[in-house]
């Protein structure tokens, strides 16, 4: 099956001309499978030792930002999965561009902070790791069945100081304002980054009309981000979608409405594949704060993702 024609011809004008075809040919193969060791549950080192046991090839990821971060062919997954080291919980696997987020966000011990688009759980889990499982960790989840899948990751994962709740996260600014020191909205999107070839169901729901209706939910999501989010906070919002509806323009939304109170953090990423936001799409014109997020271009290994840190001002 062919990729839907009018995401093709709205990928050919957000995208750098240069790298169009490239983009293109990664929705055509299954990627390298990308798992990373969980700190709750053992290290690097025995993890290694077990891949080992298990005649598991690996390809070890150097990363500044995550220690423990691995690669394997696809046609090695069944295996992987097969291993103690996942039914116990001491790796998870998850795509390199889903790992940046909680990475960038840096949440600290002790702190307070919100993951308010939590399920299936694999950011929230990084954020716990990261916290060393003190604090309080808040995992929010509309849909009952994601809820559920989202509180068993983390009890196999061995989280801690996590506290779930089956809510919408557009109602959460109002019942709990200016509570996190840092939030993480890995928003509800229309996921065009995963869509692939050879699994038609990935992109049977898609169309222009459902990215336009995804916009106005991240709109609100957002808002709500803002007025829980403590003076001096840090929020991360991120998509794993192409479309500027889904990534500038609820930005620009925001920013619209308190801009005075924010600005957005530049960031680093531990590769290449990246370009800067949109400045402009149809009539909109961006702020220019927005400059400041990363949209990360898909390759064999990587999927597509929207990144953009900002922080609320004292």
């Amino acid at each position: 099956m062919s990729l839907p024609e009018a995401f093709v011809e709205r990928l050919e004008k957000i995208v750098p001309r240069e790298h169009f075809d490239a983009i293109l040919r990664t929705f055509d193969a299954p990627k390298q499978v990308t798992f990373r060791t969980n700190p709750l549950k053992t290290t690097p080192e025995e993890l290694e030792a077990e891949l080992h046991d298990a005649h598991i090839t690996y390809e070890k990821i150097e990363w500044e930002l995550l220690s423990g971060v691995y690669r394997i062919s696809p046609e090695d997954k069944l295996r992987l999965t097969q291993t103690p080291a996942f039914y116990e919980g001491r790796l998870y696997i998850q795509n390199l561009s889903s790992m940046v987020a909680p990475l960038l966000l840096a949440p600290e011990p002790e702190e307070t902070v919100l993951d308010l688009a939590a399920a299936p759980g694999g950011k929230t889990l990084i954020l716990a790791g990261m916290m060393e499982n003190t604090g309080w960790l808040s995992a929010v989840e509309l849909q009952r069945e994601r809820f559920f899948r989202l509180c068993d990751n983390l009890k196999h994962q061995g989280v801690t100081n996590a506290h779930t709740y089956m809510t919408d996260g557009r109602s959460v600014g109002k019942k709990c304002p200016l509570m996190f020191d840092r939030i993480l909205l890995d928003a509800p999107c229309s996921s065009e980054a995963r869509f692939k070839t050879h699994e038609p169901k990935s992109m049977s729901y898609w169309s222009v009309h459902k990215v336009k209706d995804t916009s106005k939910l991240q709109r609100r999501l957002l808002l709500s981000a803002f007025d829980a989010l403590k003076p001096g906070g840090k929020l991360l919002y991120s998509t794993c979608s192409f479309s500027p509806e889904e990534n500038e323009s609820p930005l620009q939304h925001l920013l619209e409405r308190h801009g005075a109170h924010l600005k957005t953090i530049p960031l680093t990423l531990p590769f290449d594949n990246i370009q800067k936001p949109l400045s402009r799409w149809g009539k909109e014109i961006y702020d220019e704060r927005i400059q400041n997020g990363v949209r990360i271009l898909p390759t064999d290994t990587i999927d597509g993702f929207f990144i953009c840190l900002l922080e609320k001002l004292a």
